[in-house]
């Protein structure tokens, strides 16, 4: 009786360290999806000893094949290649969310919307806003990160104008409870040509480590906020 007991106290503390990891998800399109920034971005996690008190989650844990993936990598995310920001919005963040309840969701979303969908800046603009809605009915206390968008090699108008307003976007719905952060992938942040495939979309070797430089200490910053230890 007394080491059932016991076993079941340990499963009990197990459980209870297990709900006390701050909840991570990755949200986007192919970029987050298939390219390698994200054990980058991992990497940064360890070194700031933060791996431990986080799981990423997602219904997805697809990756680059030629990525290099670090011990003990977490490749669970909610990236899906070729979906827009505006579907997304509609059809999936509610469910995604919805079970998985994120602390901190980092996004990169409207390439698609852009080259796919051939949406304007405010059609791509109310998307975000719409899924942020979602995010929050999820979990009222969510930190959100939006990255700008990388660039097209043609340098495309409405993905560089989204990204002028991504700033203004963060400061009108950040909140004390639910804040918004922005990571810059954007040209202005120094992405290049030289930086991207030969689609001349999504980053190569080069564009993956400056993602991760450009994420991860904006990552970092809010889950150390919300470990109480900024």
């Amino acid at each position: 009786m007394k080491l059932s007991l016991l076993l079941a106290a340990a499963g009990l503390v197990a459980i209870g360290e297990a709900q006390q990891k701050l909840k991570v998800m990755f949200l986007g399109d192919s970029i987050t999806e298939i390219t390698c920034w994200r054990p980058q971005v991992w990497t940064q996690l360890q070194a700031a000893n933060l791996t431990g008190s986080i799981q990423l989650v997602g219904s997805m844990n697809s990756i680059g094949g030629s990525c290099q993936k670090p011990a003990g990598f977490d490749a669970r995310h909610e990236g899906h290649s070729g979906y827009q920001a505006y579907d997304v919005a509609r059809n999936n963040i509610a469910g995604w969310v919805r079970s998985t309840q994120p602390d901190v969701v980092n996004f990169m979303l409207g390439t698609n919307d852009v080259n796919i969908g051939k949406r304007n800046q405010q059609a791509i603009l109310d998307a975000y806003t719409s899924i942020l809605n979602s995010l929050r009915a999820a979990n009222a206390n969510v930190s959100v990160i939006i990255d700008k968008m990388i660039p097209t090699s043609w340098s495309d108008a409405t993905i560089e104008g989204v990204n002028t307003q991504i700033p203004g976007w963060a400061a009108k719905y950040t909140t004390a409870q639910s804040p918004i952060t922005v990571a810059d992938c954007s040209r202005a942040a120094g992405m290049t040509n030289n930086m991207l495939q030969g689609d001349k979309v999504h980053p190569n070797s080069q564009g993956d480590a400056f993602i991760a430089k450009q994420i991860g200490p904006v990552l970092i910053k809010a889950l150390n906020a919300k470990l109480g230890r900024a």
